[in-house]
């Protein structure tokens, strides 16, 4: 059997950067954003409640784009890709949007991202958003496979778990305890050390499978 090229789709937040919302948050002192796609599996229930508490306390896109601006990828994180990147393609599958990761983007050394858009009105108040697809992280993954690549896949959140059971193999990384109960199929990962050899592993098994069917 042919080998497959291989591409790692990861996400964004809390994988390889921390989460916006929650730096907005600490910025702002509004413990209600604190809530993620950790917390809540319903991303439009998610984004409308969001959209409120922007709009109650007068918070522009240019205001969160200012918090965006001083967020560093998690500790490793670079290193993490820099490595990967040698090791196989890396695609970043996120629920975020372009107006929001451009920057973090730059800091990550440019990996492609397919995330959405925000929309804005005339006084640059978030008024909704588009997505670039539902359900797109897992559509994604589908449409890699049927390009005839071998998809890893990895996240923390409820908006991630499509896409993992989708991937050829899928990694839970950095998940809080609640996904970690509710998805038990996935295999848990806490530090970028322990994902490079895991990631190793999964190529060593795929070598050793394809060997045999040759045999």
């Amino acid at each position: 059997m042919p080998h497959k090229p291989t591409i790692l789709a990861s996400d964004l937040e809390g994988v390889l950067v921390p989460e916006i919302w929650i730096a907005v948050a600490e910025k702002t002192g509004i413990e209600r954003l604190r809530l993620t796609t950790r917390d809540i599996p319903d991303y439009d229930q998610l984004m409308a409640g969001r959209i409120t508490i922007l709009r109650e306390h007068k918070l522009t896109l240019a205001d969160i784009q200012a918090v965006i601006a001083t967020v560093d990828p998690l500790p490793g994180a670079l290193e993490f890709l820099d490595w990967a990147r040698a090791q196989m393609q890396i695609i970043i599958l996120s629920d975020t949007f372009y107006e929001f990761a451009a920057p973090l983007m730059v800091k990550l050394g440019q990996p492609t991202l397919f995330c959405n858009t925000i929309a804005v009105d005339a006084n640059n108040n978030i008024a909704g958003y588009r997505l670039r697809q539902i359900d797109g992280k897992r559509k994604a993954v589908a449409a890699l496979q049927s390009l005839d690549f071998r998809v890893i896949a990895m996240g923390d959140s409820y908006n991630d778990t499509t896409m993992l059971g989708a991937a050829d193999a899928g990694i839970l990384f950095r998940p809080p305890a609640n996904i970690v109960a509710e998805f038990p199929q996935f295999p848990v990962l806490y530090e970028y050390e322990r994902l490079r050899e895991h990631l190793v592993s999964i190529s060593r098994t795929d070598a050793t499978s394809r060997s045999t069917e040759q045999a």
